[in-house]
């Protein structure tokens, strides 16, 4: 995979690839590029605020305000030569095309159903490479930092929403929605959302910003201490406040990331102390409040009623999670050869075409894929997404052993997002493009500091 300009310091073309990403960094254009994708991120975390608080009358275009900055953002990098064009770019584009074009005239018809589908792979795929080539290490740090900061106040905001009704104002849904924003928990109590539209948003954060805690923990002196100390608090009550087993299921996988860092680098073991001194003290703080108590046992309701339901951790693993992957391949050869239409498996393409909010197709991400675009070119994209992410996997393994765990530390997160995270709904795309674009900056080496 040496044509690939993924960052890697285990070729010569790599480490050529390296020095053109990091050489104009300093030029007005890139600059402007940087600043783009500043405000994919903030819209990213702060678009369901403006969606449900600020400018609900705007609900619908919000919707899609970050795609005119992606492509805006693609169209500099042209202009200035930091388009990347490699194999997963190339590929992914070319089967976006072809199922644009099959959609239209062999699926559904509809060409706005089908442009809102090729957005996923023709702007929102490459816009994240851009973000691997634009930013360098010391901005996915910065990045990183910011998430401290937002993981406090997001977590106070969200310990507001689960203790108060849906109707009221921190709770209000998308356009006003007085019937509130939360999704069924257990014991009455609704999953919050945070500042997102829906809930999946929080879990998403929260699974990001755990990624960055456990990495600043390991390399402290990156980050103020008092700060960290305060996100891990807030990381460790959100954990029940959200009633999300998802998020539990990640915190896990960071952890064992982490793990795996201090065997491999006994060093970053003695850093670890100083986090376990400050989760036992976070624990130790919350267990007193009534809040954290309750959410303690609202949390491990919904895991005995979600498990009787899909039949215990077989059933949730073996069944929902690893079943509809494998039976969604296993049953390619029942589609039409370019499946149902392109973009016809997102709420908006099925609200476009048959007037309801709805999953047409399939709810996960490997079956929407294929029952959209069919058989030969849905298996090939699951494919290459799972290549992307073992290529990844691999090469942010190799930099622990240089002394630098930032990028296997986001992949704690990224593995399993870029190989079957949602494309469909737009808060999940737009999580998908983050962490493939911030593990691939992550992987260059460090530079001087830059405007």
């Amino acid at each position: 995979m040496s044509e690939i300009s993924i960052p890697s310091h285990s070729s010569v073309s790599s480490l050529r690839d390296c020095s053109a990403l990091t050489s104009p960094l300093d030029t007005s254009g890139v600059r402007l590029i940087r600043y783009g994708i500043w405000a994919y991120v903030l819209l990213l975390i702060f678009e369901g605020a403006l969606r449900k608080w600020f400018l609900p009358g705007l609900a619908t275009p919000l919707l899609v305000i970050r795609d005119p900055i992606a492509l805006g953002v693609i169209l500099l990098a042209g202009r200035h030569r930091l388009l990347p064009v490699n194999t997963y770019v190339v590929t992914v584009v070319l089967i976006g095309v072809i199922a644009t074009i099959g959609a239209v005239f062999s699926g559904h018809g509809h060409p706005f159903v089908a442009a809102y589908g090729a957005r996923l792979m023709l702007v929102h795929f490459p816009f994240a490479f851009v973000i691997g080539k634009v930013f360098s290490r010391q901005d996915v740090i910065k990045l990183g930092e910011v998430f401290l900061w937002i993981t406090i106040f997001m977590v106070i905001l969200a310990g507001f929403q689960f203790i108060s009704p849906q109707s009221a104002w921190v709770n209000r849904g998308v356009g006003g929605d007085m019937e509130g924003a939360g999704f069924d928990g257990a014991m009455g109590y609704f999953r919050p959302p945070g500042t997102f539209s829906f809930t999946n948003g929080l879990t998403l954060f929260l699974s990001l910003s755990s990624a960055f805690i456990f990495y600043f923990w390991l390399e402290p002196r990156q980050t103020n201490r008092l700060v960290l100390l305060g996100a891990t608090i807030a990381l460790i009550a959100s954990i029940p406040i959200s009633i999300s087993r998802a998020l539990v299921f990640q915190v896990f996988i960071t952890i064992c990331f982490t793990t795996m860092v201090a065997v491999r680098r006994p060093k970053y073991a003695k850093m670890l102390f100083p986090a376990l001194i400050g989760i036992g003290l976070g624990i130790g703080v919350l267990a007193m409040t009534p809040v954290f108590q309750t959410a303690i046992e609202v949390l491990t309701t919904r895991f005995t009623s979600a498990s009787k339901a899909e039949g215990g951790l077989e059933g949730t693993l073996g069944d929902r999670f690893l079943g509809g992957m494998i039976t969604a391949v296993a049953n390619s050869t029942d589609k039409a050869i370019f499946g149902a239409g392109l973009g016809l498996g997102t709420n908006v393409g099925a609200k476009l075409a048959t007037g309801k909010v709805q999953f047409v197709l399939a709810e996960a991400e490997w079956g929407r894929t294929i029952s959209e675009i069919g058989p030969f070119l849905g298996v090939s994209l699951v494919f290459l997404r799972c290549v992307l992410a073992l290529h990844l996997l691999w090469l942010s393994f190799i930099q622990i052993s240089k002394g630098s765990p930032l990028a296997w530390m986001i992949m704690s997160f990224a593995l399993l997002i870029i190989a079957q995270g949602g494309w469909a709904q737009p808060t999940a795309l737009g999580f998908h493009a983050l962490v493939l674009g911030l593990v691939i900056a992550a992987l260059k080496p460090s530079t001087p500091s830059h405007a």
